[in-house]
């Protein structure tokens, strides 16, 4: 090939962890993408200072030296990609690659090589290892002999490999030729100062600026966020992160329509971990008018050697916009921003839910990103098509007031953003076919019809929300006739599936099924039926207020439902993510959740209620047989 080479399945050492992806080399420099999309690499021919080979096991590595002293390592390339990426290198770039041999006896004796920021350990005139000095977060005498380096703990390392190398010692005898000292500065004094003026050391003790009690929704917690030169660090009560900003591959600042919070997202690759959860996207939320002052602690000197036009003394603005600023200056990350889409309500993004999780679907101008809960990218080159489908497709309710989304990867990995109003459906219908991507069920004139149109067709002025639909069936599966002392409904809780009382003002049980209950038993009577005046109303029709009954106060407690335990156990944590929801959406979508659960998920809640169950029957039937009948108390009894 004249234009360039391509080679699949190339790793890239260091942090790039294990996920291969592509190697491109062209006229004019290198590129590496990792597969399924995440972090790319690119390096300009004019930049390139050196290239090495190596034969690694059951392959070679190609490695490239740029002019800022960073050292790329490619692993994976056959034998017969050497001799030609060796001459297409040799012609394009003019730069003549050289060959190093790896040692592999095991010898921990030999000799060092500072290049740049690279520290080479090699043994004889092989290279046994190499590590990077800009990883280097602490380092110091031990005793005149020995010098001791410890790394970075880098949180995003972890999520891709199970072991990290933490601290290395070198041994530097005194008779030493290579580092020449004196009596008061021995040859491992000379080393250790040697490597001192490449390790990342100053940056590790006093951050650039800090932002204190930060909302971060993913991973969840109050977090105060140091911003160092080198990395940012998340501490919180029960967590404490550190992320290199050679992880983070972009920012997006996204506000959010008609509220007063804006999600700042730092996109990382690899990720980081918790447990056996890993977070590629760290969701910051802050709130949107809130405005900060904060100078940054750098010296004029560093700030017009390596923060010239990138960084200012001193920032005072919205907080979202400093953070941002000061992040970008410092990690050289790129900051994406909503583009052209505006929704009916001149917003930047949609309501929607992926996977049972409510949240707000941002069509950017190279993806799609739903937040907050779970952060999820897509970007448009991913997509193999889209497809506008009928709100309830596959056996639940319809509704004409909501439709779904159906992206499909061309990984055939699927995403199904649901319950989007109808009326947003003419702006995102325009986004997506004005980005040239396949929709699968457009009709033969381009313009949105057929099919499409189907799907949307207002067959039900009167259609009712579907969410509503299924917290009033959970609500009917849970009637009973007496009050739940220790679940009291917010005030404008009405709808939640939790509220089964009596009250005749509830939106849960004035249902479709009493009226349709009553005209099926209308017209199986062939006698005529005698009008009545309404219930609860005087001869007059004036409303007549209905007497309440009292509750025996040594009547036990009733034994709670299944759902009832599950919204115990997430209304908190839905409420601490989405702390702007209304009380009524929180139980709609405790709702959904709870719909969507298998058998065996809802077992736990399950038992909890037999046991609760078994409880209020014992205690029901010594209520039964001790409480005494008082005509004159005004209590009742069962």
């Amino acid at each position: 090939m004249t234009d360039g080479h391509h080679f699949n399945n190339i790793l890239l050492g260091g942090r790039g962890g294990t996920n291969p992806g592509q190697f491109k080399v062209h006229s004019g420099g290198l590129a590496w993408k990792r597969q399924g999309g995440g972090k790319t690499i690119e390096i300009d021919k004019a930049d390139v200072t050196s290239v090495t080979w190596m034969k690694v096991p059951r392959a070679y590595q190609l490695g490239v030296r740029i002019k800022d002293g960073l050292f790329y390592r490619f692993i994976g390339f056959r034998e017969q990609d050497v001799s030609s990426l060796t001459n297409f290198i040799q012609k394009n770039m003019g730069v003549t690659p050289d060959e190093k041999q790896l040692s592999v006896s095991g010898h921990n004796w030999g000799g060092i090589d500072i290049d740049g920021n690279m520290l080479t350990f090699m043994v004889g005139s092989k290279q046994a290892f190499e590590v990077s000095l800009p990883d280097v977060a602490q380092t110091q005498m031990q005793g005149k002999t020995d010098v001791l380096l410890e790394f970075h703990v880098d949180d995003t390392t972890g999520a891709n490999e199970k072991d990290s190398l933490m601290d290395l010692s070198f041994h530097v005898p005194t008779s030493n030729t290579q580092f020449v000292g004196d009596e008061n500065r021995p040859p491992a004094h000379i080393l250790w100062e040697t490597i001192l003026k490449f390790a990342d050391v100053g940056s590790s003790e006093e951050p650039v600026v800090t932002f204190d009690g930060i909302a971060i929704l993913t991973p969840r917690g109050r977090y105060s966020v140091e911003l160092h030169q080198s990395f940012l660090r998340l501490q919180g009560q029960a967590n404490d992160f550190k992320i290199q900003y050679s992880s983070i591959v972009r920012l997006f600042l996204l506000p959010k329509s008609n509220n007063p919070h804006t999600y700042v997202v730092i996109t990382l690759d690899p990720p980081i971990r918790k447990g056996q959860t890993l977070y590629p996207h760290i969701v910051i939320q802050f709130e949107t008018e809130v405005v900060v002052e904060r100078d940054l602690a750098l010296s004029k000197e560093l700030m017009a050697e390596k923060y010239k036009d990138r960084l200012e003394e001193s920032y005072k603005g919205l907080i979202h916009e400093v953070f941002t600023k000061v992040l970008r200056g410092l990690s050289g990350a790129k900051v994406t921003r909503p583009g052209s889409f505006r929704s009916c309500q001149d917003g930047y993004a949609v309501k929607s839910s992926l996977k049972a999780e409510d949240g707000l679907l941002y069509p950017l101008e190279k993806g799609f990103f739903f937040l907050p809960k779970p952060p999820t990218l897509i970007l448009h080159e991913e997509i193999e098509y889209v497809e506008f489908e009928r709100h309830g497709a596959g056996g639940a309710s319809m509704s004409s007031h909501y439709f779904d989304l159906l992206v499909k990867l061309k990984n055939d990995q699927e995403h199904l953003f649901r319950n989007i109003q109808r009326n947003e459906y003419h702006n995102l219908f325009n986004f997506i076919n004005g980005k040239n991507m396949k929709i699968m069920n457009l009709g033969g004139d381009g313009q949105g019809t057929s099919v499409v149109t189907d799907v949307l067709r207002d067959t039900d002025d009167d259609a009712v929300d579907p969410h509503l639909e299924r917290i009033k069936n959970q609500a009917g599966d849970e009637e009973s006739d007496e009050e739940d002392e220790d679940f009291v409904a917010d005030k404008d809780d009405s709808g939640s599936p939790t509220d089964d009382s009596g009250d005749e003002d509830s939106d849960a049980s004035d249902s479709g099924g009493e009226k349709e209950k009553s005209s099926k038993k209308e017209a199986s009577s062939s006698k005529p039926v005698q009008k009545r005046k309404p219930k609860g109303r005087d001869e007059d029709g004036t409303e007549k207020k209905k007497a309440k009954k009292k509750k025996d106060p040594n009547a036990p407690k009733r034994a709670m439902t299944p759902f009832m335990y599950f919204s115990m156990a997430e209304r908190g944590n839905m409420k601490s993510s989405n702390p702007d929801l209304p009380t009524t959406e929180i139980a709609k979508k405790l709702g959904e959740m709870w719909q969507k659960m298998s058998s065996e998920e809802k077992q736990p809640y399950i038992q909890q209620a037999q046991v609760d169950k078994k409880r209020y029957e014992k205690e029901s039937a010594v209520y039964r047989g001790e409480a005494p009948v008082d005509v004159d108390s005004g209590n009742e009894s069962d």
